[in-house]
């Protein structure tokens, strides 16, 4: 008997709340509390905690009713695409700073492609907290 019940609780899948937005919400939007809506269902790859999205920016349009996956959200963008930047390079005893021009819109731990404005190259930085961003790895 212990077998048989064992049998059908695997059997019958557990149900799960979907993550959808409530209305559409354009990209670049911060999320919140009265912008999500969960409804019965599971849907793979899609966020199933309201707490995993509020406060995230919308990434990409939105639709009502349709499912939030991760990747549709992000940290809020600290630095906006044009914007004059502080670019640290450090390497051992060896620090380099310099002015540069943001060729995209990022958050907090994003990496960004930057354009330095002394010798015009181009860098991948990661964005700080304080808004600077910082080139890991060789330049590219």
């Amino acid at each position: 008997m212990r077998a048989i019940a064992l049998s059908l609780a695997l059997a019958s899948p557990t149900a799960a709340d979907t993550l959808v937005a409530a209305h559409t919400i354009r990209a670049q939007t911060v999320l919140a509390p009265s912008d999500l809506a969960l409804v019965p269902g599971d849907r793979p790859g899609a966020l199933t905690d309201p707490d995993q999205a509020i406060g995230q920016e919308a990434r990409v349009t939105l639709y009502a009713g349709r499912p939030i996956r991760a990747n549709d959200l992000g940290a809020p963008a600290i630095v906006e695409r044009n914007q004059i930047v502080n670019l640290t390079y450090s390497n051992g005893a060896i620090t380099i700073m310099a002015e540069a021009r943001a060729l995209d819109r990022a958050g907090v731990g994003d990496r960004l492609r930057v354009m330095n404005l002394s010798s015009r190259s181009i860098v991948s930085a990661v964005v700080q907290s304080d808004g600077q961003l910082l080139v890991t790895g060789a330049f590219q």
